[in-house]
């Protein structure tokens, strides 16, 4: 049985530019950009010591993995 192939929404692959831009512009690297064909999340890892983790779902509206992280 073949699955449905999961794409990035339009709204999510703008908010993840707009996101690698400003890690970017914090001399901040990004160590890994995933997007996940089953859940449809983007998962970014960043920062020196990989302590940023971003997710973004499908609506574009992203968040911290660890809502502890501001």
């Amino acid at each position: 049985m073949e699955g449905t192939t999961i794409y990035p929404t339009t709204r999510q692959a703008l908010m993840c530019l707009i996101l690698c831009q400003a890690l970017s512009d914090l001399h901040r690297d990004i160590h890994l950009f995933r997007f996940n064909v089953e859940t449809g999340e983007v998962y970014i890892l960043a920062g020196a010591n990989d302590e940023i983790e971003i997710i973004v779902p499908q609506n574009g509206v992203w968040r911290f993995l660890d809502e502890t992280q501001v």
